[in-house]
């Protein structure tokens, strides 16, 4: 039951603290993307999806899947997935971590918000560097 002032009208009280307060913390920004790359790899299996079709096929639809990915545009998608992946499998490997019971005081839980971020943008550079190479 509510306390009102005798009049029937509620007590002006303070709202509860919301995002507008807060900065953003390292931690706090890698569990909203380890959110986000969990979505989008929920759509990016739709491209995985298209490729399998693509080559069970025959060549003329896994031809037109091959010109599709060789523009820019397919490229951008394709590198944007890859960090998708990374992020989430190092953020994955993070929450693994944590299972166990370690990394909670505040310093390890930065270093492995940071390491996430590192990780995951090494490691899509390193598989598209591979790629390049091995294309040229």
């Amino acid at each position: 039951m509510a306390v009102t002032s005798g009049r029937g009208v509620r007590p002006q009280r303070p709202l509860s603290p919301h995002l507008q307060i807060y900065s953003p913390l390292i931690n706090m920004v890698m569990s909203i993307f380890h959110r986000i790359t969990g979505a989008a790899l929920y759509l990016g299996s739709a491209l995985l999806a298209w490729w399998l079709v693509a080559a069970a096929s025959g060549p003329d639809a896994y031809n037109h899947f091959l010109s599709w990915c060789g523009n820019w545009f397919g490229e951008l998608v394709l590198f944007g997935f890859t960090w998708v992946l990374m992020h989430h499998m190092v953020g994955g490997i993070r929450h693994l971590i944590w299972d166990t019971g370690y990394g909670y005081d505040l310093r390890s839980i930065d270093i492995l918000s940071w390491g996430t971020l590192v990780a995951s943008l090494s490691l899509t550079a390193i598989i598209w560097i591979s790629v390049a190479m091995g294309a040229a």
